[in-house]
């Protein structure tokens, strides 16, 4: 039985999510507030106390336990032979988009997405194209007519995939991901799915890796995993690159280490070979308290604060939140939530304009500070309506 109720002060230790007022509450970029699982700790004690701090090399038991641990909770058997190590999904990204597309083409994103693929696209002169997510009855879908008419476009080359999405927190399909893997084969438009979120899921329910969808999707494909999400250590800057297909991955590795972020830092590997053949029982627990507080605050938001819609989730520990029938500036009701009361959560369009109406919030903290954000949630909205 662990902890998650156990306050870790994260101020004046250069915390970036914490680097705010004492008065403030911030439930905004996606790490946790939780104490570490307890194998892993031991490794970065264990390892700093051996002294020496040089180069790391990447040992067969870094990627055996990958293997395992995907195999074991995904289903899905991955070949020593098809992984790279990186540093961070994000540097594998921009690296990837920098290696598998040419300047001025056209790379797809499904939005509203993670606001740092588009980062990775503009920084690298490529053109963003993004097939909308339809918002329809309070949840979203892919509009696969749209989606096709896009991956024809011959400048259209690569699409980056979230799965399961941030920030809406949907578990794709078997079948929905089959489709755009047809789609992407038929239109000769390469996949490269960020999976980080892929073991923040709800009790009874599952990720679909999508490399183990059908041949079809993995042989036209680049998957990105990485630890750091579900353990929260990504200040750790570890990371893998999954790809099945020989002629691509050559490519990515050789990008990689063209872009020097394909070696790890001195604590990047044995804590991590902790994390996946020691830690799962932590992370059970951890996935079992997140969905208690997403629960909570979605009950407390249905009966307090009616006008906000919480756009339904089963994966990640962020929410969606719909604020249409209270404003069409997401923008402006946080800056103005965060100024009257402290709780600082995201607006929505930083994932993309049709994030205009919505925030996204974190709830990956001790249930103390859940119910805080709620209370000043609910008085940010009150105070916002009477000005």
């Amino acid at each position: 039985m662990f902890d998650f109720d156990k306050e870790i002060n994260r101020r004046n230790n250069n915390s970036y999510k914490w680097n705010c007022s004492e008065n403030e509450l911030p439930m905004w970029v996606a790490d946790m507030d939780f104490d570490t699982a307890p194998k892993i700790k031991e490794a970065i004690i264990k390892r700093a106390n051996e002294g020496a701090l040089g180069y790391s090399t990447t040992p067969d038991a870094l990627y055996n336990s990958y293997i395992n641990f995907w195999s074991r909770r995904h289903h899905v058997k991955f070949e020593k032979e098809w992984m790279i190590f990186s540093i961070g999904v994000v540097a594998s990204i921009s690296s990837i988009v920098r290696s598998m597309t040419k300047i001025g083409d056209n790379v797809l994103i499904s939005s509203p997405v993670y606001n740092i693929f588009y980062n990775s696209i503009i920084n690298n002169k490529r053109t963003i194209l993004s097939s909308d997510l339809l918002y329809e009855n309070g949840n979203y879908h892919l509009d696969f007519t749209d989606l096709e008419n896009k991956m024809k476009d011959e400048k259209t080359t690569l699409m980056i995939l979230c799965n399961p999405h941030n920030p809406i927190g949907k578990i794709w399909t078997k079948e929905e991901l089959a489709k755009i893997g047809h789609l992407a084969n038929k239109y000769h438009v390469l996949i490269l799915s960020d999976e980080i979120h892929c073991d923040i899921i709800d009790p009874t329910f599952e990720y679909v890796p999508f490399l183990s969808v059908n041949d079809e999707c993995a042989n036209n494909s680049i998957t990105t995993i990485a630890p750091s999400k579900c353990f929260n250590i990504a200040g750790l800057q570890s990371s893998m690159i999954v790809c099945k297909n020989d002629e691509v991955r050559k490519k990515v590795e050789r990008g990689l280490n063209t872009d020097e972020c394909a070696e790890g830092n001195v604590f990047s590997i044995d804590p991590l070979i902790k994390a996946f053949d020691e830690s799962e029982d932590w992370l059970n627990e951890l996935n079992t308290y997140l969905y208690e507080n997403k629960k909570l605050f979605k009950e407390y938001v249905e009966k307090e604060i009616p006008l906000l819609h919480i756009v339904p989730s089963h994966a990640t520990y962020l929410l969606w939140v719909d604020v249409s029938r209270i404003t069409d500036n997401a923008k402006d009701l946080c800056a103005f939530i965060r100024k009257e009361t402290g709780l600082w959560i995201t607006s929505g369009e930083v994932y993309g304009s049709n994030g205009k109406s919505f925030f996204r919030i974190n709830l990956a903290t001790q249930r103390k500070n859940v119910i805080d954000g709620m209370h000043r949630l609910k008085q940010g909205i009150e105070l916002y309506l009477k000005k």
